[in-house]
């Protein structure tokens, strides 16, 4: 989950309450919801890695409701490559970088 160095960040009050007024701004999982697919959100995740600035962990901003999986796979895989993997239900890459969705 958190690196050691800033992983006490994760069990703050401050973070608790952040984390639930995200999951109840956005209950479901802004990922499937590119998919078309109604998934609950289990999982608060940091758009920008925020690598212990505390700053940017708790910017309201920089935060999106992911379900496990999602946060898990697709997320993970991004961060790593830089690329999303998988389509919508219409068959078009969901990430939005690939030569199918750039316009000339």
């Amino acid at each position: 989950m958190a690196n050691a160095a800033y992983k006490h960040l994760y069990n703050t009050r401050r973070w608790y309450r952040l984390r639930h007024h995200q999951l109840a701004q956005q209950p479901f999982c802004v990922d499937c919801a590119r998919r078309d697919r109604s998934t609950a959100a289990k999982i608060v995740d940091h758009i920008r890695p925020h690598r212990g600035d505390e700053a940017l962990f708790f910017d309201d901003q920089n935060l999106q409701s992911l379900c496990k999986p999602c946060h898990d796979g697709a997320k993970q895989q991004f961060e790593k490559s830089g690329t999303v993997r998988g389509c919508g239900v219409d068959g078009v890459p969901v990430d939005v970088n690939h030569h199918w969705n750039v316009k000339d």
